[in-house]
């Protein structure tokens, strides 16, 4: 899968942290929150922003919130997802895929008990196959197409507390990709406006260690 070394990169950058964690000092058990793992998935609905198709697909979360971190900084954490959106797709583009790999800063309200607001700013990479229409040529006939770039995506949602270790999450995300372009359009590489895919994801994260101290 194209996604692979973006998620082994993810594991790779969870396993430091938790390394980090491990060699903290300890600080006296009154004041101290304990670092916490989480690992979910998803099942996402976006619009694709191409054709006003939308597609659905699965979504993988890795998180990781740093128990010694200084008080303003507290509930700052570090988000990564991994998106494949290949099912659900319009007539129009019949072909239509796109996978992200991202990852960023998280910040979550710990002040409702089991709800935890939060909001994400994420960048990494995007890829996008798809077919489309090149009615310069012959009309009516699909030409197949595959573009790839950084892109950035920001948003929030809610977490909710359904036992220790279980949350549910609501979320809701907008991406920007830039300067799409059509590698076999012509004239090759004829630049187009940015696409912005948005959509909508639930699903659940088991989270690995005891919940924070307050």
């Amino acid at each position: 899968m194209r996604l692979r070394r973006y998620l082994r990169l993810a594991f790779a950058i969870l396993f430091v942290c938790a390394a980090y964690s491990a060699l903290a000092q300890v600080v006296p058990a009154a004041t101290q929150s304990r670092s916490t793992f989480a690992a979910g998935v998803g099942l996402s609905d976006y619009n694709s922003d191409w054709e006003q198709g939308r597609l659905l697909g699965g979504t993988l979360w890795l998180g990781y919130t740093p128990a010694r971190m200084p008080w303003f900084l507290h509930g700052v954490g570090l988000d990564i997802e991994a998106r494949d959106l290949n099912y659900g797709r319009s007539s129009a583009s019949p072909d239509l895929r796109e996978d992200t790999a991202m990852g960023g800063p998280i910040y979550s309200w710990h002040h409702y008990r089991k709800f935890q607001p939060y909001a994400k700013f994420l960048f990494g990479y995007g890829n996008r196959d798809a077919e489309y229409v090149n009615t310069k040529i012959v009309p009516n006939i699909f030409e197949r197409y595959n573009d790839n770039r950084n892109i950035l995506a920001w948003g929030g949602g809610v977490d909710y507390q359904v036992s220790r270790s279980i949350w549910v999450r609501g979320d809701y995300e907008y991406q920007r990709w830039p300067d799409m372009v059509f590698k076999n359009a012509i004239p090759v590489g004829i630049p187009i406006a940015p696409i912005h895919p948005n959509g909508f994801t639930i699903g659940a994260l088991y989270h690995f260690g005891s919940p924070h101290l307050h």
